[in-house]
């Protein structure tokens, strides 16, 4: 474990002799006093994540593998919640890279990153079957295509940052970066 405590500019200048080949997410924490800590496995709940490596541990390869291996459960829950298969596949790439057993820092699980409160309002009772998982999410999100009256980018960042979020900004994307860069990642990933 790497914890330090460091000044700003200290970082700053640290930072940019670092080579990229580094792997570990990165936490940071500010004291009261002012005072900010990076570390790569926080032991405190006052640490927030500010870097996400990638991981290659599964690779492109079991991607693309897991990615064929699914799209007939994809295209089935696209039928039944009558969204587009290519947006559900964008999603899932960006969710989990389709990685059935992924769970997220905040407790989300698999394939579509479900959260308990969400598997539950949808019926989900394996967040690890992906089935289950794809069609709840499938289900949820198209929920959220009929509340944003089938806007992809305003349904899609009410996946991420939740409805309420959404309309609290007056049916516009919230200013929240991490929900923005979702939207543009998804959009990306999305071919319809």
């Amino acid at each position: 474990m790497i914890e330090t405590k460091f000044y700003f500019s200290l970082i700053l200048i640290v930072g940019s002799l670092v080579p990229f080949a580094i792997q570990a997410d990165v936490y940071k924490f500010v004291d009261k006093n002012g005072d900010i800590y990076f570390t790569d496995k926080p032991k405190s709940t006052k640490y927030k994540l500010i870097i996400r490596t990638k991981r290659k541990s599964k690779g492109l390869k079991t991607m693309l593998a897991n990615q064929k291996k699914f799209a007939p459960i994809i295209q089935a829950a696209a039928k039944k919640h009558e969204l587009d298969p290519q947006l559900l596949h964008a999603v899932i790439r960006v969710e989990s890279a389709f990685n059935p057993d992924a769970v997220s820092v905040k407790g989300a699980v698999g394939l579509m990153q479900l959260m308990p409160k969400t598997a539950e309002r949808y019926g989900v009772e394996d967040r690890r079957n992906p089935t289950e998982n794809i069609n709840g999410g499938a289900n949820y999100l198209s929920m959220l295509m009929g509340m944003f009256k089938s806007d992809v980018k305003l349904a899609v960042a009410a996946y991420n940052a939740g409805e309420n979020a959404v309309i609290k900004y007056g049916n516009q994307i919230p200013p929240y970066r991490e929900t923005r860069e979702y939207v543009d990642r998804v959009m990306g990933h999305y071919r319809p």
